[in-house]
């Protein structure tokens, strides 16, 4: 069975979640966190939605 997609998805701009992504970045020097990592990973999935994209799992 095929994984099915992430509906709930927020429907921001794709520059809008980039620039969540640089914040996350710049706020954690570089190293991300476990929780970090996986905000970075949830907001990823966020900017592919918006960019009309798709991200690959990492996992």
């Amino acid at each position: 069975m095929s994984p099915q997609p992430n509906t709930s998805v927020s429907a921001r701009p794709a520059s809008v979640v980039n620039e969540a992504i640089r914040d996350l970045w710049q706020r954690s020097g570089g190293m991300l966190s476990p929780d970090d990592e996986r905000e970075y990973q949830r907001l990823l999935v966020e900017w592919a939605a918006a960019a009309g994209t798709s991200v690959r799992p990492t996992a």
